[in-house]
Order: structure tokens, then C-alpha cells, then sequence
């Protein structure tokens, strides 16, 4: 049986505390022990709701050892993982800590805001030899892994051109506003873009270049909609968007286009749809098990059975913020090229 302490219960934190309680009514042999949060009114189930339905209802935290401080949290419970569910700008020092105590960790996107602070996340997992993996759902989320068979088997051929999008509303949710700070959350380019920009990476690799131009109307986020190009050694064209300036009763929407030589997919408004250029359009099946839940149950499995991390290794997350990194420099120079490879 797995003993779990989560770190951090804000709109994210609540969402994969919402899975856990699940995974546990199902038998899974997991037992979530230990919360800890710095904001001791939301053990009194007082949140702001977020952009997307989860995490939203009243939970009973009786059942739960509840603590502020992370290190007494570390320094009292006997953990087999934790799950960090913290602002972007504290990701690489609980995970560190944590790790050093001899204690696996889950945490959630962006890996860290900066390249020193994932290697010094890589580094403490491999000196004592504990697992770490970023929570990246879209490589759980079922139309993306739908999408991920079909470039890798070149059932349609190659990719000639694919399209990513999300956005919705400002996030004002956020414990003391980080959201809104360039220096803790990288603005919506860190934050949010960061799933396409990990979608990218996942589905075609490094590119050897991008150039990102990016519109920044907030005071103090940096970035509030970007677009970017990818640039790989074929022909195929690539380019991803986000938005976090869609206000008023606009819904969070995230969608892609991808077209292959023989048929495309459209992902959009929740729905699936492939049309191979031969024959009729069609509705595949795919799973309904939600990516969050997903990604902490792969993580919990690998921790159980001593399984390496292969869908998502922290290797391939810190490529994720290279590109990011990439993004921002090329984004503060008016859309200027910049060569990662």
C-alpha cells in the first residue's frame, strides 16, 4: 500500500485530490495520508474555482493529516511519493527537498521555471535513486495519445501540417496572483502554451528552431497570447497558439488540427474526428478515464512495481522548458529565430 502526501490543494492540487479519492474507492492500493497547504482556510473548503470543472466539490478533510509547513509534512510522514501541486516558481526546491528526504515525486507542469532548476531536479532523483516525473496530462489525455499512435505508425503517412490552440479566461484564481507574475508562473507562454509547447516535443521531438511573437496587455504577466512557428528539417509546418485574454462567458477551449498525407484529425469542443482523404470520416473510440487521473495512476503503478518512467521522463520535460526558453527569447525580440539544435 502506497502512502501519499500532496503538496499544494489550489485548483490544481484539488483536482488530483479528487483523483485520489477515486483511485482509492476503486481498490487501488494507494492511501493519500498527508496534505499539506501554506493556506490553512482551504482545509475549511474556502476556493476560488478555476478554468476548467474539477476540483469544485466540498471535501472531508478529517480523513487527512493536514500540515503548512512542507518540512514538517517530509519530517513527520513516512512517504512513498509525493504529488506538488505548488505555483511554477517553488516546483524545483520542494521537489528537491522532498527527493533528498528519500521520497519519490509526482509534480505538476511546467517542470521549473528556469534549466538549472530541472537539472538540479534530475540530478536529485538519480543521486538517490527515487522516481521523478512531471505531470504532463496531455500525454495521458486520450485524443492526444489517439493522435501520438497515428504519427508514430504513419497510418496516414507523414505529418504535412498540425495546428495547436488553447486559451479562456485571465486566471485570477491564483493563491497571492502568481498566475499574473512573469517571475513566478512565466505568463501564459510557461503556464498554459507550455501543454502545446509539450505536445510538440512528445508527438515530433526538439525542432531545431522557433520564433514566437507574443502580445502582453496584463502589467506583470510577460506574456498573455503567443503564437509560435517550429521549425524541423522536413517540410511539415507546425505552429501552436494560446490566449488567456478570452474573457466574459468565454469557455476554456483547447483544440488541434493535424494533417497527414493521407487524412488529418480535428480535435475540437471535446470531440475527436479523423478523415482519411479515401473513404468516410469517422468518430474513433477512446477512453473515458480522465488524463489526471491517468497520469497519477501510471506514476503510482512505476513508484508500486519499480517500473521506469518512459511515457513522460523528466529528461524529455526539461526539453519541454528549452523550447520554452526558446519561445520567451524569441518572443522578447519581435519573433527573431533561435536555434535550439
Amino acid at each position: 500500500m502506497l502512502k501519499v502526501g500532496l503538496i499544494g490543494i489550489g485548483f490544481m492540487g484539488r483536482g488530483h485530490l479528487e483523483n485520489y479519492i477515486k483511485l482509492e474507492s476503486e481498490g487501488f492500493p494507494l492511501k493519500l495520508v498527508a496534505i499539506c497547504d501554506i493556506d490553512p482556510e482551504k482545509f475549511e473548503n474556502k476556493f476560488t474555482p478555476g478554468n476548467i470543472k474539477i476540483g469544485e466539490k466540498k471535501f472531508d478533510f478529517s480523513k487527512y493529516r493536514l500540515y503548512t509547513s512542507i518540512d514538517k509534512m517530509l519530517e513527520n510522514e513516512k512517504l512513498d511519493y509525493v504529488d506538488i501541486a505548488l505555483p511554477t516558481y517553488l516546483h524545483s526546491q520542494a521537489t528537491v527537498k522532498a527527493l533528498n528526504a528519500g521520497i519519490n515525486v509526482l509534480c505538476e507542469k511546467p517542470m521549473a521555471l528556469n534549466l538549472e532548476q530541472c537539472q538540479a531536479m534530475i540530478d536529485a532523483a538519480k543521486k538517490n535513486n527515487k522516481k521523478l516525473m512531471i505531470g504532463h496530462c496531455l500525454r495521458f489525455w486520450p485524443a492526444y495519445e489517439y493522435a501520438k499512435e497515428l504519427i508514430d505508425s504513419k497510418k496516414y503517412g507523414d505529418v504535412i501540417e498540425a495546428y495547436f490552440f488553447r486559451g479562456g479566461n485571465t486566471p485570477k484564481w491564483s493563491y497571492q496572483n502568481w498566475y499574473l507574475q512573469k517571475d513566478k508562473s512565466g505568463g501564459v507562454l510557461l503556464d498554459q502554451h507550455i501543454h502545446d509547447i509539450d505536445v510538440v516535443n512528445w508527438f515530433f521531438g526538439l525542432p531545431h528552431a522557433v520564433s514566437t511573437i507574443s502580445t502582453n496587455i496584463l502589467p506583470t504577466t510577460g506574456y498573455d497570447v503567443v503564437s509560435t512557428r517550429y521549425f524541423f528539417n522536413d517540410k511539415k509546418i507546425l505552429t501552436a497558439e494560446d490566449d488567456w485574454l478570452l474573457n466574459g462567458e468565454f469557455p476554456f477551449e483547447m483544440r488541434y488540427r493535424i494533417n497527414f498525407e493521407k487524412g488529418n484529425l480535428i480535435f475540437e469542443k471535446g470531440q475527436l474526428k479523423v478523415t482519411p482523404n479515401e473513404g468516410k470520416p469517422f468518430i474513433p473510440e477512446l477512453s473515458n478515464e480522465n488524463a489526471y487521473y491517468k497520469e497519477i495512476k501510471y506514476f503510482a503503478n512505476a513508484v508500486l512495481n519499480d517500473l521506469p518512467i518512459e511515457v513522460c521522463p523528466p529528461s524529455s520535460s526539461m526539453e519541454t522548458i528549452k523550447i520554452a526558453l526558446a519561445e520567451m527569447e524569441s518572443a522578447d525580440n519581435k519573433g527573431k529565430t533561435v536555434n535550439l539544435i
